[in-house]
């Protein structure tokens, strides 16, 4: 199978490296710097044992591969504000033998969050769900940083919206070739859910950095749960994941190719001018006006963070304090009778 990773920054270029290093045949898709660095110079992919550079066949689109192969699998890494036009533009894209992208190819939603595959499904009739264990960075254009060892990452993966087939077994063996662990599940979404609540507290550490709001992450986080309880969502408790995770992944110093903090820190700190918070404590805010659940402290998150991507605001830069007054005045609003305000 060839894979073609769609979105190749921390997580698409760390599993398109890794898969490289280990024989298989992968493509990255990239815009821009990121682009002309890779095509450039290659993919230069910082792990514990050194750096790598992997020279690998780089494009912006599917044009530039014309008529696509009847192995390839699309893996779609793209951050999920993205997403939309990532699919729209792989779905029609012409496959060797007759139809399309979209008819005939697999698609791994390598993402955080639970949307992106929901946004595939109206499209790709071959969806499948991952969940991410994957530290990982984007440090520059051409360069990508993974310090978990002895294991990369840990990619849980099943068809969506539940089950398992061959080609997920396929896939899995691929990635463990590649120093992931891929465990082919049918129920990946109870996975996917139980990162969400993790994830939730991106938000928080990309405006306020991640010292002195321990408190306040614990509130974010039982606003979360008490949605997804609401919602009669299944997730996977602490006790299972540690149970999976044990000390599989631990992370290393890497020279040259510092950590400075989660995905939508990272977003912030690169000026990107967009963030994934809708689609993190957004979808806590979703469901629970669905389920009439209140989710003050998701809601200030969501709008906080699109405030920092829009402003181009440092990465960190509100003082904690002010964080934990603007969640008070949050929480007592809503408790006077008024609304979330995202």
């Amino acid at each position: 199978m060839r894979y073609i990773i769609i979105g190749a920054g921390a997580v698409g270029g760390t599993i398109g490296g890794r898969l490289a290093g280990a024989g298989r045949d992968v493509v990255l898709v990239a815009r821009g710097a990121h682009h002309a660095a890779l095509k450039e110079h290659g993919l230069r992919l910082h792990v514990p044992e050194g750096e790598l550079t992997c020279r690998l066949p780089v494009v912006d689109g599917p044009g530039a591969l014309g008529e696509l192969r009847a192995d390839d699998v699309l893996v779609l890494a793209v951050k999920t504000q993205d997403s939309e036009a990532a699919l729209a533009a792989w779905g029609p894209a012409p496959v060797a033998g007759g139809g399309t992208a979209a008819d005939r190819l697999p698609l791994l939603c390598a993402q955080n969050g639970v949307e992106s595959q929901r946004l595939a499904l109206r499209r790709f009739a071959r969806v499948y769900g991952v969940c991410v264990w994957l530290p990982s960075a984007h440090v520059e254009p051409g360069v990508v940083s993974a310090a978990g060892s002895p294991l990369t990452g840990i990619l849980h993966l099943g068809r969506y919206p539940h089950g398992t087939d061959a080609t997920a077994h396929r896939i899995a063996e691929d990635l463990e070739a590649a120093k992931f662990e891929a465990p082919v599940v049918p129920d990946v979404t109870r996975w996917q859910y139980a990162k969400l609540l993790t994830n939730l507290g991106n938000a928080l550490e990309a405006v306020a950095g991640s010292d002195g709001a321990a408190a306040l992450w614990e509130q974010v986080r039982a606003e979360g749960e008490a949605v997804l309880k609401a919602a009669g969502i299944e997730y996977t408790g602490a006790d299972e994941e540690r149970a999976l995770r044990g000390d599989k992944i631990t992370l290393r110093p890497l020279p040259g190719a510092p950590r400075g903090g989660g995905s939508s820190w990272q977003s912030l700190a690169r000026g990107t001018g967009s963030i994934e918070a809708d689609y993190l404590n957004g979808e806590i805010a979703l469901l629970g006006r669905l389920h009439g659940v209140p989710t003050p402290l998701n809601s200030l998150l969501q709008r906080l963070a699109n405030e920092f991507a829009r402003a181009r605001r440092p990465a960190g830069s509100l003082p904690v304090e002010e964080l934990l007054r603007l969640a008070d005045d949050a929480v007592a609003f809503v408790q006077e009778g008024g609304a979330d305000r995202a």
